[in-house]
């Protein structure tokens, strides 16, 4: 089992940055893929970033892509979500989830899921 807490979520105005943490605890960390993910209201859980379980190869949404950045220390059982220059259309839950397989956009690939954490921002 891998327990995962994001936190780091909150308002911000168009054009800031906020950077999401995802805490894991549980089996190794380091064996695991990790991805992002976000829900609006009224929408699908979509794919927003994935990293390998080394940290050596990311994979973005392409309408994140520029903005935003995915990285994961595994000494600390941490990924990261850096979130540049946000936009309106980027407010909803944000989930971190850990894959024993290959890191992917895909939901399915995905084991374990974290609670989510509300991000919000305001034009």
């Amino acid at each position: 089992q891998v327990q995962l807490v994001e936190s780091g979520g909150g308002l911000v105005q168009a054009g800031g940055s906020l950077r999401l943490s995802c805490a894991a605890s549980g089996r190794t960390f380091s064996s695991y893929a990790m991805g992002w993910f976000r829900q609006a209201p009224g929408k699908e859980r979509e794919f927003v970033a994935a990293i390998s379980w080394t940290g050596g190869a990311t994979t973005l949404a392409g309408s994140v892509k520029g903005r935003f950045s995915i990285s994961r220390d595994n000494a600390k059982n941490t990924v990261y979500l850096q979130m540049n220059s946000l936009k309106p259309e980027d407010t909803a839950v944000y989930y971190c989830a850990a894959s024993s397989h290959h890191y992917s956009g895909y939901v399915g690939s995905y084991d374990y899921w974290g609670q989510g954490t509300q991000v919000t921002v305001s034009s």
